[in-house]
């Protein structure tokens, strides 16, 4: 029971920090929320266009919160290493992305190079995944027979 605790507090912060890191900046200072999720898959790539709020990289962090949240309320391991893999696959993408737009990807001081919202993303995504190796999950269930009873 303490394993499934722990697992699913683990992957409840990660959740609330995959979430939280579009609103922090990711590359050159610019923030995450100003990239759209349909640039990962166009052959165009990351443009200096901004984004919707949930035409962003947002909405695939908000399904990977509300597949954590499931994955807690259904003690599944299965479905929160989905999450784990679904953040820190659209963050990989996206580095890929980017660095392919700009020529190569800098870690820089104040606005320039990759920024903390992109750091917390790629936490966010190893503590869900961590979380999900930590919980136990459900019980199995056994076909034992009962134990016999006596009459009184």
């Amino acid at each position: 029971m303490l394993r499934n605790v722990l697992g699913s507090l683990m992957g409840l912060i990660g959740a609330a920090a995959a979430v939280w890191s579009p609103f922090r900046a990711w590359y050159d200072g610019r923030l995450g929320r100003d990239y759209r999720v349909q640039e990962l898959f166009t052959s165009a790539g990351i443009t200096d266009h901004g984004s919707a709020l949930l035409a962003s990289v947002l909405l695939p962090y908000l399904f990977a919160a509300v597949l954590t949240l499931c994955a807690v309320l259904l003690r599944s391991r299965l479905l929160m290493a989905l999450a784990g893999v679904v953040v820190l696959g659209f963050t990989i993408l996206w580095m890929v992305r980017q660095g392919q737009a700009v020529g190569s990807l800098s870690v820089g001081g104040e606005s320039s190079g990759l920024g903390d919202g992109l750091a917390n993303a790629l936490g966010a995504g190893a503590l869900i995944l961590l979380g999900a190796a930590v919980m136990r999950g459900r019980p199995a269930h056994t076909d034992r027979p009962l134990p016999p009873t006596t009459p009184v």
